[in-house]
Order: C-alpha cells, then structure tokens, then sequence
C-alpha cells in the first residue's frame, strides 16, 4: 500500500458490496519525527467541534453553507461569503493542489524544533476551500506548487488528529 492510500470504510456505500472501500477524506495516520516534542494542540471552537470530532476518526470534513453552498474552511459560526448562519459538516475527498508552499528551516514556533526543516503548505481542495499543513513523509522537501497530495493525520495528545499532506506518487 502507498503511504498516501486512504484507510476506512464507508459503511453506506459499501453496503452489500461484500467490499472494503475508503472513507473519503480518510488517510494513513503518520507519526511525528523521532524525538520531536509534542505538537501544540490547535483549541477546539463549539463552531469547530465537528470537524475536530471527524478528526479522531481521521476522516476530512468542511463546513458547508446551506444558504449559498459553498465549502467554508476554518469552521466558524456564519458563512464568509453570505453571512448564513444555516451550517452543516460534509465529507471531503481528502486530495488537493499546493497552491503555495515554504520549507522553514528554523522552526517558526517552539513546538516545531525537531522536526526542522518542515515544509508549511496551502493547499487547494477541489471543494472550493484551502487547507493549511505540513507537507510530511517522502519527498516533502521537495515539495511545489501545482504538486498533488494526499491528507494523512498526524496524532495530538488528546485523542484528535491534526491534517497534514503527503505528496502523490
């Protein structure tokens, strides 16, 4: 299996198929570098909680405006593009585009050191939103613009799993 392969089940769509396949958005789990101190873990919104709650289960979802359907990402409490407050959480694919990446060779904050240098990426999902991560495993230093990745979740303290991305084969 590719380290980017997705893991999972959806039990709806493989109802009677007698087959395991993906969740999507699901993806491998990937640990940190060996000796590196424990990642800050990001504070959970109430507007967030859903998302940090598919995080556990390492599945992707965004928040979704019922108003103008459209993707939203962070999760807050109104739509940015129609100020809505009518919200949902659907699943996402889990792939995306670098649209904008940067190697950082000094950690940027405390809790990175170890793990430098790192690459920090915004990545396009095809829901329309984009998603901030490190870009992990092989070939992340290599990492560019237009590059294809795959979500992969890294573990934090409490139980939740913070998204980050793995370049495609």
């Amino acid at each position: 299996m590719s380290p980017i392969d997705p893991t999972g089940t959806d039990p709806e769509r493989d109802a009677g198929t007698g087959a395991a396949s993906p969740a999507p958005g699901a993806g491998p789990v990937v640990d940190p570098p060996e000796g590196a101190p424990e990642r800050f873990s990001p504070p959970a919104s109430p507007a967030a909680e859903p998302f940090w709650a598919a995080s556990r289960e390492r599945r992707l979802v965004l928040q979704w405006c019922r108003t103008c359907e459209r993707a939203i990402h962070f999760p807050r409490e109104a739509c940015p593009s129609c100020l809505g407050d009518d919200l949902d959480f659907r699943p996402a694919a889990g792939i995306g585009t670098i649209y904008a990446c940067s190697t950082m060779p000094v950690p940027a904050n405390p809790t990175m050191a170890g793990r430098e240098p790192y690459v920090v990426a915004l990545v396009d999902l095809p829901e329309g939103v984009r998603l901030m991560a490190d870009v992990v495993g092989e070939g992340a230093l290599d990492a560019a613009v237009g590059d294809a990745v795959a979500v992969g979740w890294e573990p934090l303290p409490d139980g939740r799993h913070l998204p980050v991305v793995l370049l495609a084969p």
